[in-house]
């Protein structure tokens, strides 16, 4: 009997310990990704009046994580935050309208580019800028720890507005003070910019001249490699069936995704 006993004691024991290995996703085998998002970049992450989360990052994300037969939960985070947030394991993934930029090759890995932005400059509309150069002397705003104010620092232009350049925690912020006259220009990312500008026909205007391409990526931990190369083939089939254009006509009117 004792030497029974002994033998249930230690596979409890081995049995308690399976469960203890289990990855922190796992639960009840089914494993979950946590996405972190600015929830105010509309239309990629953002709340409706309601409070309900929508986007088109957002279908997208789920979209990728029914491909990959997981479970997704979205935390809204600081922007200015993201890289602490992702390196504390809070979250697994910045899926968010996220630029690829050199600063963040280094620090993160980087899914394939799937959406090709543009910076752009966005003012009212009867106070119109056509070029980069008559920024100079302008009331500027951008969002904080963005890839825009990445791309504007490396621009010829930016000693020339740098003394007129504001940061702000979000776009939002920005284009409220906008409207309110106390900027004269906002650099935005061009869906933010146009989205918001489908939302107030004629209020907005945009330069003729921008400051180049910015290619959209999903941030994950540096060195998780396996969950990148999940991520990425789940991101080539949602593509290849379809269901990314669908999800992009629904947002945009049009298939913008990198193929």
């Amino acid at each position: 009997m004792k030497k029974w006993i002994a033998l249930v004691l230690a596979l409890c024991t081995v049995l308690a310990f399976a469960g203890c290995a289990k990855k922190p996703a796992e639960v009840g085998n089914t494993e979950k990704i946590i996405v972190g998002l600015d929830d105010t970049f509309a239309p990629m992450g953002f709340r409706t009046e309601a409070g309900e989360l929508v986007g088109f990052d957002i279908d997208l994300a789920k979209a990728v994580a029914a491909e990959m037969g997981v479970e997704v939960e979205f935390k809204p985070i600081v922007w200015d935050a993201k890289e602490m947030e992702l390196d504390s394991k809070k979250i697994d993934m910045i899926w968010n309208g996220m630029s690829k930029t050199p600063e963040r090759v280094e620090k993160m890995n980087l899914s394939k580019p799937y959406f090709n932005n543009s910076i752009v400059i966005m003012t009212l509309a009867d106070k119109p800028i056509a070029k980069k150069a008559d920024l100079a002397g302008k009331n500027i705003g951008t969002q904080a720890a963005s890839a825009a104010l990445e791309i504007i620092k490396a621009d010829a232009i930016y000693g020339d507005i740098a003394d007129g350049l504001a940061e702000y925690d979000t776009y939002d912020e920005a284009v409220m003070d906008l409207d309110a006259g106390r900027l004269d220009a906002v650099i935005i990312d061009k869906v933010a910019g146009m989205y918001k500008a489908n939302m107030k026909a004629g209020a907005y205007a945009f330069a003729e001249e921008d400051f180049g391409e910015d290619l959209y990526v999903i941030g994950l931990r540096k060195g998780d490699d396996a969950l990148t190369e999940r991520v990425n083939k789940a991101l080539d089939a949602v593509i290849a069936s379809g269901k990314a254009a669908e999800i992009s006509k629904t947002w945009f009117g049009e298939d913008l995704l990198l193929k």
